[in-house]
């Protein structure tokens, strides 16, 4: 099955004058190095030498008093390139006037929300993010992060606080990055496979470089295959390396790979 349209669900881009600082910045904390320069431009480039048409580009406020600049430049990205670019804004359990906020992205036209807690400061537990899915979940995606240091109960996103979420909400819904827990793909395969929720979507961002074949070849056969949405993490991956380790570590034959990369298009529709 040939979709027309590829997407690439994650993927970061930074306002030109902080993207060479935000790079640095996530080759620090990932100690990785990462394949793009964090700009609008390159990454639109990269896309186009790997066949994909379309990215959604997340943006993640660090601190309350960042969401309306994240949430502008989110809007003004989207505007700038309508045909290429879905923008997600954000939210933070710490920022006041949510509400206002909320309405605000809805006017316009962003369709999602991205949420980063270990790189936001707040847990995925908190409870002040309540209301805030209560209050989105008829409107927006949620795009979260899951998963960094192997001990669940350390870790501010873990695949069980995802889960609580997902049982809670049962109108939310959420791409669970990473195959739902970045180097706690046993956690993720411990909660989801066999107990899939109907309101989860996974992302499969940042996982091919550092799983084995079999751990690809794993994830990609316990979760629901039209579930699974192509994602690279650029600037921190490259789309064209990404398709290519995908279809190795995976074993994925073109029309797999293909499906993949297009099931998206359904869920941003």
């Amino acid at each position: 099955m040939t979709h027309s349209m590829f997407i690439d669900i994650h993927t970061h881009a930074f306002h030109p004058k902080i993207a060479h600082k935000a790079v640095e910045h996530l080759n620090i904390y990932y100690n990785v190095h990462c394949s793009g320069d964090g700009t609008i431009t390159h990454l639109l480039q990269r896309e186009g030498m790997a066949g994909i048409q379309k990215c959604v580009v997340l943006c993640a406020a660090t601190a309350p008093a960042q969401v309306i600049p994240a949430n502008n430049y989110a809007i003004r990205l989207q505007k700038d390139h309508p045909d290429a670019v879905v923008a997600f804004g954000t939210m933070h359990p710490g920022y006041a006037d949510w509400e206002r906020e909320l309405d605000r992205l809805r006017r316009a036209g962003l369709r999602g929300i991205k949420l980063h807690p270990d790189f936001q400061g707040f847990w995925l537990n908190d409870p002040r993010l309540l209301p805030i899915f209560e209050a989105a979940q008829n409107d927006f995606l949620f795009e979260i992060h899951i998963g960094d240091r192997s001990a669940p109960e350390k870790n501010p996103s873990c695949p069980y606080k995802l889960a609580a979420i997902l049982d809670a909400f049962p109108q939310l819904k959420v791409i669970a990055a990473h195959f739902g827990g970045y180097r706690m793909w046993a956690h993720a395969l411990a909660i989801f496979a066999g107990h899939w929720r109907d309101n989860l979507w996974m992302d499969t961002s940042s996982t091919t470089p550092f799983a084995t074949g079999r751990l690809m070849r794993t994830l990609l056969g316990a979760f629901p295959r039209e579930r699974l949405l192509f994602g690279t993490d650029w600037p921190m991956h490259d789309p064209v390396e990404e398709v290519s380790r995908l279809q190795s570590l995976g074993a994925l034959r073109d029309a797999e790979l293909e499906a993949l990369m297009g099931n998206a298009a359904e869920l941003l529709a």
